[in-house]
């Protein structure tokens, strides 16, 4: 089999002629050649490929391993029609996306890193963190005697937060917080697990103290939480 290699919007794309059998080795070395040099998006191009067997299909999924294990992408474009059937029977087609033409499989490289921007635009929103002063009621979950009251909230996210005064949980405790919105005084009843305590002797200044992560927490709550984040922030920028 030989393979030419060309770049096109930050994706290398392999042109594959003649066999690709036993001795395809070069497939796999070309491969990691290419993620070594910086491509982690591949489309391999069969336009030009005159046969497949069950040894190359091997291949293929070697070097679709090889890609997934480096964090990258391989696509597979112009598959001629006589091997299609090859691809489904052996359900490579369910594991490679496969795309009529270059450019639509380009275009799906172009999506998959928008796609990819929104998770990490929406992961950054949800972790940021807001300092407030927020009076809360703190039950454990299945001990209702093992409560505080009216202690503090001084740092929230929309998928966690840290409670000072209350020194009555341990580490894996689950709990339910309660506590109202400003400036509506919306009442917010979340269910959270304690994954951090403060240490006394090295964090005195917020002991005692813990962290909490919530859990099984409803979309549309979480969107609220992250709403009210963002207006204090910006408020807060805006004053600074």
């Amino acid at each position: 089999m030989d393979i030419r290699a060309r770049s096109k919007d930050s994706v290398i794309i392999l042109d594959l002629s003649g066999r690709v059998d036993a001795d395809s080795a070069n497939l796999i070395e070309s491969i990691g050649q290419c993620l070594r040099d910086g491509y982690s998006d591949i489309l391999c191009n069969f336009e030009e490929i005159e046969f497949i067997d069950y040894l190359g299909i091997s291949a293929l999924v070697l070097a679709y391993k090889e890609v997934t294990n480096a964090n990258g992408r391989i696509k597979f474009t112009n598959i001629p029609a006589h091997l299609k059937n090859l691809f489904s029977v052996t359900g490579l087609d369910r594991t490679i996306e496969i795309f009529s033409s270059e450019e639509l499989a380009l275009a799906s490289f172009k999506e998959d890193k928008a796609i990819e921007n929104i998770k990490k635009m929406q992961l950054r929103r949800r972790f940021k963190r807001l300092p407030i002063d927020i009076k809360i009621e703190l039950k454990n979950k299945y001990d209702r005697s093992q409560t505080c009251l009216k202690v503090d909230i001084l740092n929230l996210s929309a998928i966690g937060a840290y409670i000072y005064g209350c020194d009555k949980f341990n580490l894996g405790d689950e709990v339910i917080l309660k506590f109202k919105l400003p400036p509506k005084n919306e009442e917010m009843l979340l269910g959270a697990k304690v994954v951090w305590l403060s240490d006394k002797q090295a964090q005195l200044h917020i002991h005692p103290g813990i962290a909490v992560e919530f859990v099984h927490i409803p979309t549309d709550v979480q969107e609220k939480l992250l709403e009210f984040i963002e207006r204090n922030l910006t408020f807060t920028s805006t004053n600074d």
